[in-house]
């Protein structure tokens, strides 16, 4: 479960990381009065779970309340497109407004899980205010590791040598150090799969004898699902118009199901095993996956009925690819639960189908009685070969006048 930028600051604060005061607003006057609460520079920055805000217009330095107020205005009730955002973008509903830091250095630090190294880590670099991706690719060597412990956790020394090696003043070593501890305490008893402050950001003095300060000036923080029941009081945080509304849907019905951009084929699989390979099986057709549709190998046909209908519910799917190992879930249930969901939503799109397992073949019978336009596949092969022929028919082409035209 993500958090918005306020509430991961919240959770932050909570553990004594230092962070800048700001307030958030729901309409554009919220963000002019607390503006003129804060006095001198602010920022207004849109709340969406998604980074690349800046870049997108959802993040704007501003001087007076009234220019607040504007900022505010531009992002609130809008859709922001980022490069984390689907296409339609995410609708802004709040905004943060926070005071504005004298930056002398901006840094990176994050906590996150290593499933090599079998505990948390905690991920570094002095190339602050740009995305990980980014400074992996660009600036590889600045990237610095540090796992923790899974017994004693983070030590001390270790953050020091940490904060020494992200070259902060002398006099900001110890903060820093007990910052970072801090962070992957929040990581560790808040159950969270991502802790991230970029910038972590040292400030120049303003005055003289005033010491320079260590601030999270951004924070990003998710939590792990499977670990909310232990958390009561954060479940409360969760924010369901910024989930995409299909995931939602399957959450519901307990489906593992994520959207993903560009696709045409929309997979449905019992397994992550199967869903992977199945996903590669499409991209080796020569088309791109819509979706990641787990039912689960316990699923029953009401839950195999709703994946359908989800599935279909997407309109960027033109071809149903299902692909079912038959153990504990029964092919001739689940293909009684795909027909169901077919006929509910009223839906003619070609499905391929591969099944094995227990009652294969009364499944696939039924499959074959229902009047879908479904292409029977005895593996994964045919299943590809078919995938082709139908994605190759649905291709649009182009009229020979206007090929001749183009040229």
């Amino acid at each position: 479960m993500k958090l918005h930028e306020y509430q991961a600051k919240q959770l932050l604060e909570l553990y004594g990381v230092p962070t800048l005061p700001g307030e958030v607003a729901t309409t554009p006057l919220e963000a002019r009065k607390a503006a003129e609460k804060a006095g001198g520079r602010n920022v207004v920055k849109a709340q969406i779970h998604a980074g690349g805000r800046g870049k997108a217009g959802g993040v704007k330095v501003v001087d007076t309340p009234a220019e607040a107020e504007t900022a505010a205005a531009s992002m609130l009730g809008r859709r922001l497109v980022t490069h984390q955002t689907p296409a339609g973008g995410v609708l802004v509903r709040k905004a943060l407004v926070v005071s504005a830091a004298d930056i002398a250095k901006e840094l990176y630090v994050a906590v996150i899980m290593d499933g090599d190294v079998g505990a948390p880590v905690v991920i570094a670099s002095t190339e602050g205010g740009v995305d990980i991706e980014e400074i992996a690719a660009r600036t590889p060597d600045k990237i610095l590791r540090v796992p923790g412990d899974p017994l004693i956790g983070l030590t001390p020394y270790k953050a020091r040598d940490l904060a020494y090696a992200l070259g902060v003043p002398p006099e900001l070593v110890r903060p820093t150090a007990d910052l970072i501890v801090k962070l992957y305490r929040l990581f560790v008893e808040k159950d969270c799969s991502l802790v991230e402050v970029n910038p972590l950001v040292t400030t120049k003095p303003s005055r003289p004898g005033q010491q320079p300060r260590i601030i999270a000036l951004d924070a990003k923080v998710s939590l792990e699902d499977d670990a909310l029941f232990r958390h009561p009081e954060l479940q409360a945080l969760h924010d369901p118009e910024q989930e995409e509304p299909l995931e939602l849907r399957a959450a519901a019905a307990e489906l593992s199901y994520v959207k993903l951009e560009g696709g045409r084929v929309g997979c449905m699989v019992n397994g992550a095993g199967l869903a992977m390979a199945t996903m590669d099986i499409t991209k080796w057709a020569g088309a791109d996956p819509a979706n990641f549709l787990d039912v689960g190998g316990s699923a029953d046909e009401k839950r195999v009925e709703e994946a359908y209908r989800i599935l279909v519910s997407d309109p960027d799917v033109k071809v149903v690819l299902i692909n079912l190992f038959g153990g504990i879930l029964r092919c001739d249930a689940a293909a009684r639960g795909i027909v169901a969901g077919a006929q509910a939503t009223r839906s003619d799109l070609p499905v391929v189908v591969t099944m094995r397992g227990t009652n294969a073949e009364e499944g696939l019978k039924i499959l074959a009685d229902s009047g879908l336009k479904t292409h029977l596949a005895h593996d994964l092969a045919g299943a590809a070969d078919a995938l082709k022929e139908l994605l190759a028919a649905s291709t649009p082409t182009k009229a020979p006048g206007q090929q001749a035209r183009r040229r």
